[in-house]
């Protein structure tokens, strides 16, 4: 059975119940104070499976189910059949790891938080651009954009908003999910590196 759409009905299920459980929010929640000074690491993994709303976690699982497949298969020629594996570990590394910055730069701020699979998903994204940069990705489902110009985009306007802050949105986590997810599959092997500049610049 493909992990991708167990992972994603499992946090609708989850994030759907937490809709009419606050509770759930309060205890499961990313919150840097309770991670760092009460020890509760859990907040690490199981924000990724909550949202703000239908509409947060209607995109979030669109966005991961259109590239997670993809991600599968391009693991699954480069791991040797293992390409289900590898996505799981990459949503779930990611989901951490887009987490540090905001980890240790909110840690003292009681009031901070924040739910939601947006680093992973960005992850999942970037991995999917590393292995084929000028696939074609739609901007708000209508604009054709190649995938590296839509990333190089991306990055940018993700690190300008978390430095303005001015909305409710991870920024911080758009963006240092999306790095990880363009070098999670050279750090397992190196040599994909290659791979990716001889697709983007296929006259090397």
């Amino acid at each position: 059975m493909n992990v991708l759409v167990i992972l994603i009905a499992v946090i609708v299920v989850i994030s759907a119940t937490a809709f009419s459980q606050p509770q759930i929010f309060n205890k499961y929640k990313f919150s840097p104070y309770q991670i760092m000074h009460r020890k509760e690491y859990i907040r690490l993994l199981s924000h990724g499976f909550l949202h703000g709303s239908w509409t947060h976690l209607l995109v979030n699982m669109f966005v991961l189910y259109s590239f997670g497949n993809a991600v599968i298969f391009y693991f699954d020629s480069v791991f040797q059949g293992r390409g289900q594996v590898m996505f799981l570990i990459l949503f779930f590394a990611a989901l951490i790891f887009s987490s540090l910055y905001s980890l240790f730069k909110e840690k003292d701020n009681v009031y901070y938080s924040a739910v939601g699979a947006s680093g992973a998903v960005s992850a999942v994204l970037f991995t999917s651009i590393f292995f084929a940069p000028y696939s074609l990705l739609y901007l708000f489902a209508i604009v054709p954009i190649p995938g590296i110009v839509f990333g190089v985009a991306y990055l940018i306007y993700t690190k300008v908003m978390a430095q303005k802050n001015i909305d409710n949105i991870g920024h911080d986590a758009h963006f240092w999910g999306a790095v990880f997810g363009f070098v999670f599959p050279i750090i397992y092997k190196p040599s994909l590196f290659m791979h990716f500049i001889r697709e983007l610049l296929p006259f090397i």
